[in-house]
């Protein structure tokens, strides 16, 4: 593995850091991650006092993140798979689940044209009960260090600034 693509990650998780709870060296069914990371928000509203809540929602992200020398589209499409089944296996829709955001961050020296378009297009959501148990959405966000080109699929978008900034030249 490139030594560069690590030191971009420590950077990437450096400032993941401060709203995330990081997890190093990640093995899932079917794969390893160098690097997850969890976030998890709750927000309630009262009554008088905290025994009597209002209303309550919960948001939740779970990124995993990806390092490869050269990625090509049927390595995507399996890191894609293997992170939605891991992703959406942890969303627990409920009452006061609001959303979960399922992320994958691809850390690459060369990336495949086809891998490319397949990043720009790969879109998925899903409503729990018609949403009233909340909902999900994929992202997915990817550089190109060799050429430092920053890709995203539409949801994608707040990834790949943090990319940017984090990673971009300067």
């Amino acid at each position: 593995m490139n030594n560069d693509l690590q030191k971009q990650l420590d950077k990437l998780l450096d400032a993941y850091s401060h709203q995330y709870d990081i997890a190093r060296d990640v093995t899932v069914e079917g794969g390893y991650f160098p690097a997850t990371a969890t976030f998890y928000l709750r927000d309630e509203n009262y009554l008088i006092s905290k025994k009597h809540v209002l209303n309550a929602v919960e948001n939740y992200d779970y990124t995993y993140f990806y390092l490869t020398d050269h990625l090509d589209a049927k390595t995507l499409k399996k890191q894609i798979d293997l992170v939605m089944k891991e992703g959406t296996a942890r969303i627990k829709p409920h009452r006061e689940h609001m959303s979960s955001f399922v992320s994958l961050v691809v850390l690459a020296d060369t990336i495949d044209e086809e891998a490319k378009k397949l990043i720009k297009k790969t879109r998925f959501q899903k409503y729990y009960r018609l949403a009233l148990h909340g909902w999900m959405e994929f992202h997915i966000a990817a550089t190109e260090s060799s050429t430092k080109t920053f890709l995203s699929n539409p949801a994608g978008k707040g990834i790949k600034k943090t990319l940017e900034q984090n990673l971009g030249s300067r």
